[in-house]
């Protein structure tokens, strides 16, 4: 579930990123999907603007569009490449059976 507080930090993680390299990771429906390099242009209180670097275009995401996962965001760091939410951990839950 997506809290106020994840978002807000989220927010403010993006704010600071203005004009850093990122890689935006989505779908386009019926498995295809895209890979653009990009920068974040802008911030916004609802959502931010990505300029990308082929053909000067631009587009627009929502906060909750990258904590749904429905975008991936990696912002370079200087060396490489990192994702801007750390990827989900699953962790299974084992059944104990009880021996009597």
């Amino acid at each position: 579930m997506i809290c106020k507080t994840d978002i807000s930090s989220l927010k403010t993680n993006i704010f600071d990123k203005i004009g850093q390299k990122i890689i935006v990771k989505g779908s386009l429906g019926r498995s295809k999907e895209f890979e653009k390099e990009g920068t974040i242009e802008k911030a916004y209180p609802n959502l931010f603007v990505v300029k990308y670097e082929e053909n000067n275009r631009t587009a627009s995401y929502t906060y909750t569009d990258v904590l749904t996962r429905t975008v991936e965001v990696d912002v370079f760091n200087g060396e490489g490449y990192s994702p801007l939410v750390p990827p989900v951990v699953v962790q299974s839950k084992k059944r104990v059976k009880e021996q009597l």
